[in-house]
């Protein structure tokens, strides 16, 4: 049982490259399928952070590479998206810029004699949530222009959550 949270994150890691292979496959319904791995990825990072924490299960492994599963899964999902004309390219841009500064600030703070992890916020849970619901929707319907609101707010909600890590990150750096 313990070991759980730990497999629920590798199989998230090992379906981030199945995500494109099955998106951009010449199947009739490629999107659904793609769809299914993002929820079934989704489903997958909230059993694991649910049994790890009820089950006080958390492991250095899963505290490094389940945020790293969650940012891997939404960049491919939106380099997808992007390479499909889905999504504009000032999206991904924003979207890679950040969540390539929080992988590489978390291993940083991670590799640092305190071990510092970054804690996820209310801000990053609903920026998640929202951006899981737009790519999801994206995925769905891919012509939906009102879509683009969501992800324009999606992107809003994460650039919030992004300046309350940085404000952390800035706190434990000046108090070390």
């Amino acid at each position: 049982m313990k070991n759980i949270p730990n497999i629920l994150t590798a199989i998230r890691l090992a379906l981030v490259p199945v995500f494109p292979i099955v998106y951009f496959s010449n199947y009739e319904s490629a999107h659904y399928l793609a769809l299914i791995i993002f929820i079934f990825a989704g489903v997958t990072d909230f059993l694991d952070g649910y049994i790890a924490r009820r089950y006080q299960y958390i492991t250095p492994f899963g505290t490094v590479f389940d945020p790293l599963a969650d940012k891997l899964m939404l960049l491919t999902a939106l380099i997808s998206l992007y390479s499909d004309r889905i999504i504009p390219f000032w999206v991904l841009l924003i979207m890679l810029i950040k969540e390539l500064f929080m992988i590489v600030a978390g291993i940083y703070l991670y590799m640092r004699k305190a071990k510092l992890i970054i804690p996820s916020n209310v801000f990053g849970k609903l920026a998640t949530v929202v951006f899981s619901l737009a790519i999801a929707l994206l995925l769905l319907t891919p012509n939906t222009h009102w879509l683009q609101y969501l992800v324009i707010t999606a992107v809003g909600f994460k650039l919030i959550a992004f300046t309350s890590y940085v404000t952390f990150m800035y706190s434990q750096r000046k108090s070390t």
